[in-house]
């Protein structure tokens, strides 16, 4: 018994530790945000609040214009991550759900595609959305990342389950295929959904690559490439107005991953059933 107890409060020794071992660089980025550029690297300053947030903030909107960099990032992440939802959650559907001739054949090949970098696309990329007008813009950021095919699979994966017999039912009764999608098929998505909203969204959220290429307007950067700006060695670089900066980027991600953190899990565990 005592054996057991020793054990079990070592386990929550160690899990203590993980947990503060992850969540210092966060707590450390918080209180270097109100502190002076001096302060920042001056461990007596580490664990205390200081008192100059205000003044960062002012010298973090006069480097770069913050507010217009959120936007973007904002605005590029949830559309990205609404159209791909909706994309792979349709691509899911057909792959689990009809029989085709070369749809093995097909969804191996778009497997094979998760192992293609970003890099060896984006030159014919850039090329195309140049022809098309769309470089600078959200859409050619957006657009570029829809290919993606992690969705496909997830969403396949947590179909395969799926009670054929509802379908079919509901074609006997005459139901469209589009009423069978949005209505019956789903809703019973929900957790593998979230769980992909918030990987799309996150990932996009911290996109540096492609924003780098396409963009070329300060007022239309995301977070990550304005956070690049004020980093540049070339300049004088103001620490507390990068962490401050730093702070204001990641805690939409903190916020939406507390809120869906259950149907994060629940998605995952979902999209691991075997077919």
């Amino acid at each position: 018994m005592r054996g057991t107890k020793l054990t079990k409060y070592l386990l929550y020794a160690g899990l203590v530790f993980a947990v503060a071992m992850a969540l210092f660089p966060y707590l450390w980025t918080f209180l270097a945000a109100t502190h002076t550029n001096s302060q920042v690297f001056n461990y007596s300053y580490t664990f205390h609040i200081g008192t100059n947030m205000m003044q960062n903030y002012y010298d973090l909107i006069d480097r770069i214009p913050v507010w217009s960099n959120l936007f973007s990032s904002l605005f590029i992440a949830v559309v990205y991550t609404a159209l791909i939802l909706l994309i792979d959650a349709m691509a899911g559907y057909g792959f689990s759900q009809f029989q085709f001739k070369g749809r093995d054949t097909i969804f191996t090949i778009c497997l094979a595609a998760m192992m293609i970098p970003v890099q060896v696309v984006m030159v014919p990329l850039y090329i195309q959305f140049s022809s098309m007008k769309l470089v600078d813009t959200y859409w050619s950021v957006i657009l570029a990342g829809l290919s993606g095919a992690f969705g496909v699979f997830l969403m396949r994966q947590s179909l395969l389950s799926f009670p054929k017999e509802l379908i079919e039912a509901a074609r006997i009764d005459g139901s469209s295929e589009t009423y069978i999608f949005f209505s019956i098929v789903l809703p019973t998505m929900r957790p593998a959904l979230t769980s992909l909203g918030i990987l799309s969204f996150v990932n996009q959220w911290g996109n540096y690559y492609v924003p780098l290429v396409m963009l070329n307007s300060s007022k239309r950067y995301t977070m990550p490439l304005a956070m690049s700006i004020l980093a540049q060695p070339n300049f004088d670089i103001n620490y507390g107005a990068l962490m401050l900066g730093a702070c204001m980027a990641v805690l939409p991600i903190m916020i939406l991953f507390l809120i869906f953190q259950r149907n994060f899990i629940d998605g995952m565990l979902a999209g691991s059933v075997k077919g």
